[in-house]
């Protein structure tokens, strides 16, 4: 057995060590007594001497003598390199003589000698001539299929590539011409893929950019970072930068004022307090006016009025002794709110409706002596008609001309929009013509909101002279949308024949995009013209639409989520049920998720209709996402495989809907039964009974409830005591607390679950759930045009179902609170079901023996 070879160890020289008797002994001859601070003082610089003498002597001989040990392992390394480069050129020879390498070598395989040559093409470069074939190769192999391996190399530019021919030399020190290019190819780089600091590229590619990151390199910085987006890039640039110990000391508070600012653009109110409250925390950085105004926009736009008067306070207020680098507190003075900080205050009442702001606003401008501009009542006049203080909107548009402010198009806005509210469209016409009387240079805004404001109350022809004039002027709505929201207003107004005609007006103006398609399908859906609804739905899922120019893109009739929801509400208003079945598949083959809360009531109604198949699928998939159906989705499903006394379903789906986080009390079963006596007669209910005790089905609420109505219902003295070995205890909700038109089961809300429902029903519902390979994908789409999710031709069916099962949030029955078989207390202090204990198993267990006998 062979030995390995042992690497040599070079072994350490001895550290230098004085010696303490003979120094102790010098300085008791010279009258000093050795103490241990003298000794350790003495001793350390006596090493320094030493180390300097053996720096003295090296550095005076070029070529110190070897040890011993060294000079045996330079020999050894010599030795080693004779040998390997006499066997390299052995093995050449051996090759270059046999002309292939597989001769001698008949168990070798033709991929182990491909391999080898790859890796003998790795040799040492011993002076011999680059082939340039070899080289293109090479170039070529990472251009098409490496060019990932120079992802993180810095793309030179093709104006630089100018300044030298194609054997010059790249400096990495000096890569960039000037700061500027190194500041746009900085930017470039991460703004490409909005690296940050979490992304490991990102600290090499500041390093290379071989910047010193002074105040106005990092100002151009993130100011070219803000004016792509790339706000998350921004953030670590100034965090990093600011972070390493060499610049800690010298922050900028203009920087964290460009940053806030670029937040803002962004609409990222919480960045911004985190910046603030950042600068608020150093003296160095500690906020001036430009950057209270900076958070006070922000803020105001996003409409958080308590903390923008938090911000007031701590302007009016000097800055804490603790904060960092203080010196002293009179080097901060106390700042008053300006009448921009006043604006956002007013900007941030506007989502909030308060209203009364706008008094405390022009209070505080009158004691500091303010004069408000047009943005102020602008502001106010907004906030007046968010909170329907109609007659307030023109008292502040009347102050407003006689302060002499020069009025502004959006202000002509909010008035129109005001006499709007108020019914009078005369009033909001004659504003427009005083705006242009008085040489106000009008925006689209103003004329698109008196064309809805004409629409809405049947005027569509003077309208179409607004949507004239609109299209002379720049920046407006493209004439799609424009015409799509005068429908809508028309719609809302009640004036069908006028939807129709702005729709076939629009058509000699420009082309219906798929917003308007929809808007018109929910059109004909809430008016009974189902047939229009079918023509023009069948027209955008054509691939050759007449809407369709050739050449042009087809893909903006191309039908969404929201047309097929406004086509299956049509469908079903129609009773049109093959129709209906017909869309329901085109849906699911587009690869759109099923709305639970849209399309809830549409599947029962068809369901009952004989489309019992539908139900099933939309029941399939829901599961399979994950997700609880709806209550009505499993009352509906079990009145189904009850009337097609399929009672082993039956039972299979009321052991799913006892793992469910609803409850359904007796009297709901009952009246759900009640109103489906001409789809189950008596004897399936009875067999239903029959089914339930002679399985072991869960002692549950809702199963015990069941029981008890189909007891009641049926007129059987029976009793039936269910096992708890099948309890599972967890924390229920109540659907009586749920709205079945406006959001499902909330999964969420259940605690203390010891298996999970979604996947109890699940595993439990695969026996009887069809199966489907169409599985549908959640697709977004983003439509023009808000979509109306109501569907108010089935309220008096909502209404009729939803208080079978008492979803619209009224009073229990006094059923709910029936104790079962099984006792089981609940604790006041919890909302957890707590387990029976053995005593009581017993005494139940005894009663029910007691009576059998």
């Amino acid at each position: 057995m062979e030995t390995r070879p042992v690497p040599l160890q070079l072994s350490a020289p001895k550290p230098f060590e004085p010696n303490i008797d003979k120094i102790k002994h010098k300085l008791l001859q010279h009258g000093v007594f050795p103490t241990p601070k003298i000794l350790r003082n003495i001793r350390k610089k006596e090493i320094q001497k030493h180390k300097r003498k053996l720096a003295k002597i090296q550095s005076n001989d070029p070529n110190p003598p070897l040890t011993e040990s060294q000079q045996q392992a330079l020999d050894e390394e010599e030795h080693f390199d004779t040998l390997k480069r006499e066997y390299r050129h052995f093995t050449r020879a051996i090759t270059a003589k046999n002309g292939n390498e597989l001769i001698g070598k008949p168990w070798e395989r033709i991929e182990r000698l491909k391999f080898r040559e790859l890796a003998s093409g790795s040799k040492e470069f011993v002076g011999q001539n680059l082939k340039k074939e070899n080289l293109r190769e090479l170039k070529q192999m990472f251009e098409d299929d490496l060019n990932w391996v120079l992802d993180n190399d810095i793309q030179l530019d093709d104006y630089y590539g100018s300044l030298g021919g194609e054997n010059r030399k790249l400096d990495p020190a000096k890569r960039w011409r000037s700061e500027a290019d190194a500041i746009r190819v900085l930017v470039d780089r991460l703004s490409a893929r909005d690296i940050t600091m979490n992304n490991w590229k990102f600290v090499r590619i500041m390093k290379q950019s071989g910047l010193q990151f002074t105040e106005s390199q990092l100002l151009k910085i993130v100011q070219g970072l803000g004016f792509r987006g790339s706000w998350r890039p921004a953030m670590s640039v100034v965090e990093w930068v600011y972070g390493r110990k060499d610049q800690r000391d010298l922050k900028s508070r203009f920087v964290y004022t460009k940053l806030m600012s670029i937040l803002g653009k962004a609409r990222r109110p919480q960045e911004v307090l985190d910046i603030f409250n950042l600068m608020l925390g150093d003296c160095i950085i500690y906020p001036d006016m430009a950057a209270y105004r900076s958070a006070a926009v922000t803020l105001g736009q996003a409409g958080l009025l308590k903390e923008l008067m938090k911000l007031i306070e701590r302007m009016r207020q000097k800055p804490s002794k603790r904060i960092k680098n203080m010196r002293s507190r009179n080097c901060v003075p106390a700042l008053e709110p300006d009448l921009v900080v006043y604006n956002a205050v007013l900007n941030a009442c506007v989502p909030s409706h308060q209203w009364k702001g706008v008094f405390w606003v022009f209070k505080q401008l009158r004691k500091s002596g303010l004069k408000p501009n047009g943005a102020t009542y602008g502001l106010a006049m907004e906030v007046m008609l968010q909170s329907g203080k109609y007659d307030l909107v023109h008292e502040f548009f009347s102050k407003m001309k006689r302060s002499g402010e020069a009025l502004r198009a959006i202000t002509y806005k909010v008035l129109v929009r005001a006499f709007w509210e108020e019914g009078k469209i005369n009033e909001a016409v004659q504003a427009v013509r005083d705006m242009e009387q008085r040489g106000v240079v009008g925006t689209a805004s103003v004329y698109y909101e008196l064309a809805c404001c004409l629409c809405n109350n049947c005027r569509w022809e003077e309208a179409m002279v607004v949507v004239e004039k609109m299209k002379q002027l720049p920046h407006s709505k493209p004439l799609e949308i424009t015409f799509t929201g005068l429908i809508i207003s028309s719609m809302d107004g009640g004036h069908v024949d006028e939807c129709i005609s702005i729709f076939q007006r629009m058509k000699d103006h420009c082309k219906p995009n798929i917003g308007t398609i929809n808007t018109m399908l929910k059109v004909y859906g809430k008016n009974d013209m189902f047939s229009k609804a079918k023509e023009l739905f069948e027209e955008a899922t054509r691939a050759n639409s007449y809407y369709t120019s050739p050449g042009s893109d087809a893909t903006s009739l191309k039908p969404d989520e929201y047309t097929y929801s406004s086509m299956l509400e049509a469908s079903a208003r129609a009773h049109q049920w093959e129709y209906f079945e017909y869309v329901y598949k085109g849906m699911a083959l587009s690869g759109y998720q099923l709305d639970e809360t849209k399309h809830v009531l549409l599947l029962v109604e068809a369901s009952k209709a004989g489309k019992c198949n539908l139900l099933e699928h939309a029941f399939d998939t829901l599961l399979e996402a994950g997700e609880i159906p709806h209550p009505l989705f499993f009352t509906e499903m079990l009145i189904q495989v009850t009337a097609q006394s399929n009672y082993e379903k039956a039972v299979t789906l009321i052991n799913t809907m006892a793992y469910a986080p609803f409850q359904i009390s007796e009297r709901q079963w009952t009246e759900l039964f009640e109103k489906n006596k001409d789809r189950l007669g008596r004897d399936s209910l009875e067999k239903l009974l029959n089914a339930l005790y002679n399985c072991d089905a869960t002692s549950e609420i809702t199963v015990s409830n069941l029981s008890r109505s189909l007891q009641s219902f049926c007129g059987s003295g029976k009793e039936r005591e269910f096992s708890c070995s099948t309890f599972i205890g967890c924390q229920v909700t109540d659907i009586s607390h749920l709205d079945g038109n406006k959001e499902g089961v909330d999964v969420d809300r259940t605690e203390n679950v010891p298996s999970s429902p979604a996947s109890l029903m699940v595993s439990e519902s695969a026996t009887y759930v069809s199966s489907n390979n169409q599985q549908s994908s959640l697709s977004a789409s983003v439509d023009d045009v808000d979509d109306d999710a109501s569907y108010d031709g089935y309220s008096d069916y909502l209404e009729n179902e939803l208080s079978i099962l008492n979803l619209n949030g009224g009073s229990e029955d006094s059923d709910d609170g029936e104790e079962l078989q099984m006792p089981m207390s609940k604790d006041s202090d919890s909302h957890e079901l707590k387990l029976p204990s053995a005593h009581e198993i017993l005494e139940i267990w005894k009663k029910s023996r007691n009576k059998d006998w």
